[in-house]
């Protein structure tokens, strides 16, 4: 892999893979919604939907089939911490795709019919996720974890935020993180590295940068107590969320913490893009047995996903119709305080590790999954960081599990969400 500077700050990762004849094409931006200022949570997000809306040089109703004209994928995505677009490709689109993503970095236009129709698209989407319990509990439940950080706001953002926003809002976020010295331009497949690095400083090279970007840098207090909230909506089916206060993906307990996770609830790999749709291998895990097997959830999963600063450990349970949330809870919480004072096995420790090392191989099984881990990483703590996953994995040991299953799992550091299902048809509960 090379890893070049370009004049105007733009970080070119190029990594040649010749077992097929593609390319994959990543833009990474340092702007998601720990970015967002009050008033306009959601604008990482909205930012996004209108980079698809056409640039000065690409028609809006052409920007599908330049890359579809060569059999290619193309999407994008905003979290907490980036925002990203890509193009899989044949090779020879190379240039197309590095095109693209010079005009969505430099030339979007943002024409206020497009903001109003995408502000109804973002709004209903909303409303769609307010629909769904189980993600409505785990957006309640972050922004009641989070007191003063921005990762309590979700991606989406506050409904009150995204009736208000205008569209000079909206450009002037655009201009003010869409600039090369906030970008990471990542390009994987069978390509030469030399060529693809000259062709992205023809693409981007005149670009000009942008100012420095200021971040919002609160750090969140340590929580003192237990906090708990329920939401009670019309609905058939109960929720149950633990979720802990956890460490970055660069601090030295996230790895001892994600084999816990893999004891606890299966291992589940660290692609964001490609690694939760599938469901991890579960039977043997501690809480499947002690939830699953009993009957009192029809399915238990953890969530300890990689980022750049300190975010949270979910575990989340759906419960058996007819079994009550307050036994579900007990008996969750008591599995949790057993492997906090007891700590895990050796024959645990070697499973998750196996479990992990092949799910990191899944993890970059194509050009597209290998572009995004790259690009992923070093948005959050430098693509070393990524490509020091395996050994950091292959170096934890029991006591360093068990000293993390100490320090995360005690009951000050978590807060307990309920979705107390009301009967389909009564009105919420006040």
């Amino acid at each position: 892999m090379r890893c070049a500077l370009l004049g105007n700050g733009l970080k070119v990762l190029i990594h040649e893979e010749h077992t097929a004849p593609l390319a994959s094409v990543w833009c990474w931006y340092k702007a998601g919604s720990k970015d967002e200022r009050p008033g306009l949570t959601g604008v990482s997000h909205w930012v996004e939907h209108m980079n698809f809306k056409g640039t000065t040089n690409i028609p809006r109703d052409q920007v599908k089939g330049i890359i579809e004209q060569f059999g290619g994928t193309w999407n994008g995505y905003t979290w907490i911490d980036q925002t990203t677009y890509f193009e899989t490709a044949t090779r020879d689109a190379l240039d197309r795709m590095l095109f693209i993503e010079s005009e969505r970095m430099a030339n979007c236009l943002y024409h206020p019919d497009d903001c109003e129709s995408e502000r109804t698209v973002i709004i209903s989407e909303l409303q769609g996720g307010d629909n769904d319990p189980d993600q409505l509990l785990d957006q309640e439940l972050t922004a009641t974890a989070f007191k003063a950080h921005p990762y309590r706001h979700p991606t989406i953002g506050w409904l009150p935020d995204l009736q208000t926003m205008t569209r000079d809002d909206l450009y002037g976020y655009y201009r003010r993180y869409y600039v090369p010295n906030n970008a990471t331009l990542v390009i994987v497949g069978d390509v030469e590295t030399d060529v693809a690095l000259r062709r992205a400083e023809h693409h981007f090279g005149a670009i000009q940068p942008g100012a420095e970007v200021s971040r919002i840098r609160t750090v969140e207090p340590e929580q003192t107590g237990e906090r708990r909230l329920t939401i009670r909506k019309p609905g058939t089916t109960a929720y149950l969320k633990v979720g802990y206060h956890a460490p970055s993906a660069t601090d030295g307990h996230f790895f001892p913490l994600l084999i816990l996770d893999a004891v606890l609830t299966g291992a589940k790999g660290l692609n964001l893009w490609s690694s939760f749709r599938g469901a991890a291998p579960q039977r043997s895990t501690r809480l499947y047995r002690a939830l699953v097997e009993r009957g009192i959830a029809s399915w238990v999963g953890g969530s300890l996903l990689p980022t750049e600063q300190p975010f949270l450990y979910t575990i989340s349970a759906t419960v058996t119709d007819g079994t009550p949330l307050p036994s579900a809870e007990s008996t969750l919480l008591e599995e949790l305080d057993r492997v906090e004072r007891g700590g895990i096995t050796d024959a645990e420790l070697t499973k998750a590790k196996a479990q992990l090392r092949a799910r990191l191989v899944f993890d970059s099984d194509s050009v597209t999954n290998i572009a995004h881990q790259l690009g992923y990483f070093e948005t959050i703590g430098g693509v070393e960081s990524f490509t020091t996953l395996a050994p950091r994995i292959a170096a934890v040991t029991v006591d360093e599990v068990n000293a993390a299953a100490r320090a995360v799992l005690p009951s000050a550091n978590r807060t307990i969400g309920w979705f107390d299902p009301l009967p389909v048809g009564e009105e919420s509960a006040k």
